[in-house]
């Protein structure tokens, strides 16, 4: 049974003042009111409250019963107000739960994360590191706040909007012919190609790249499909054969010189990573200062 809170807050006022009048007094409204709010708050109830035949009105049995629970009642609906009102203000604090796929936004994020979460220390992070795919299905299903990907095919029930853009190159191991060379698709199809799985951002920006320069992804007859970027990377940089990844996805191996790249004529690979959002999901406020702390540094 749902219980009106004015109802009840009336009923504490008069048990508290012993009075009709003070308790309107201190409410605010007419003692006519406080008196149907009372009435009406025994009858839902089938008890008397209130014995009114003495020169102060005091609770019956049933009454101090009620008056106890309803300051606890009354005491969370202040706390409840409160809460709600201070939104927006003080210190951030409940949980960020992001997903990101295996490209630049897994190697980009972990660092970003930490600081965000050492500036705001009550808020606890949790980063779920999966394909494009399986992250903006788990964004969807309301499982993750946000998802961070590149590559996504638009779908229903989430939203997409610019986070940061990525390359895409043609990573080889470095003492490789392509290294540091511009070569053409004809001499590509002449070497060794892994790819990642289906569902990895990376694959869908070169399958959609090749179809734009008029060809398909299985016309360069790729060798090996080892999964995601950590599997490639490594058998790339063990010469078995050359790749397309994400550039931030390799930065410290080019600088150690474990890897070197090529450009492919005719090809411009680039992405879009992206925020994904569930459509309809009104964000926290963790969530947009997270968004807006890490466009400030991207």
């Amino acid at each position: 049974m749902l219980m009106d809170t004015r109802q009840l807050a009336a009923f504490c006022a008069v048990v508290e003042r012993k009075s009709f009048s003070q308790a309107a007094e201190r409410l605010g409204v007419t003692q006519p009111a406080v008196s149907l709010q009372i009435r009406a708050l025994e009858k839902r109830l089938g008890k008397q409250l209130l014995d009114r035949s003495g020169r102060r009105v005091e609770p019956t049995e049933a009454g101090r019963r009620l008056y106890r629970s309803a300051q606890r009642m009354l005491s969370l609906e202040d706390q409840l107000l409160e809460d709600v009102a201070t939104v927006g203000e003080g210190e951030l604090t409940g949980t960020l739960d992001l997903g990101a796929s295996t490209g630049p936004a897994a190697i980009v994020l972990p660092l970003l994360l930490c600081e965000f979460q050492r500036e705001n220390p009550g808020v606890k992070v949790s980063l779920t590191v999966a394909d494009t795919h399986a992250v903006v299905e788990h964004v969807g299903a309301r499982e993750l706040e946000l998802g961070i990907v590149g590559a996504a095919r638009r779908q229903r029930g989430v939203s997409f909007e610019p986070f940061f853009r990525d390359e895409v190159i043609l990573a080889t191991p470095p003492d490789h012919a392509f290294a540091g060379r511009t070569i053409t698709l004809d001499q590509l199809r002449d070497e060794p190609l892994i790819v990642m799985q289906e569902g990895a951002g990376v694959r869908q920006v070169i399958e959609d790249e090749l179809r734009r320069a008029g060809t398909r992804l299985r016309d360069l007859e790729p060798r090996f499909e080892l999964g995601l970027q950590e599997s490639v990377k490594s058998a790339v940089a063990a010469g078995h054969g050359v790749t397309f990844i994400s550039r931030a996805a390799i930065e410290a191996d080019l600088a150690a010189g474990t890897l070197e790249t090529a450009r492919v004529e005719g090809l411009d690979p680039a992405r879009e990573i992206s925020v994904v959002r569930s459509a309809g999901r009104s964000p926290t406020r963790a969530a947009e200062a997270f968004l807006e702390f890490a466009r400030a540094r991207l």
